[in-house]
């Protein structure tokens, strides 16, 4: 099963491509594709047929995945960017910032 380090809801600063030094907040991840998506970084225009709830239909800009060798956690302490290590404790895997070594995980 594939595991990734970064989660829904961490801060992130992608490492490449057209938004590259551009952070984010992550809203999804998906594990089993290693793939992100980060708020407002990698927009798409995508066209919609008119609906009832949108009658006039249009382009609508969305968020697209980006991969997660792309990306990079800002730890929350020190607001770097760093690799992560696990520390188990209690029985728990809890996430920790390589260059500060506080706990991501609260």
């Amino acid at each position: 099963m594939a595991k990734l380090s970064i989660r829904s809801g961490d801060k992130v600063r992608i490492l490449a491509g057209k938004d590259k030094g551009r952070e984010g907040k992550v809203l999804a991840a998906f594990p089993h594709k290693q793939r992100v998506i980060v708020e407002r970084v990698n927009l798409m225009k995508k066209t919609t047929r008119p609906t009832q709830n949108n009658p006039n239909g249009g382009i609508m800009e969305l968020e697209a995945p980006v991969h997660v060798s792309n990306v990079m956690l800002l730890c929350p302490s020190c607001s770097q960017p760093t690799r992560i290590g696990r520390r188990r404790e209690d029985g728990v895997l809890i996430r920790v910032c390589k260059k500060c070594e506080n706990d991501i995980d609260k």
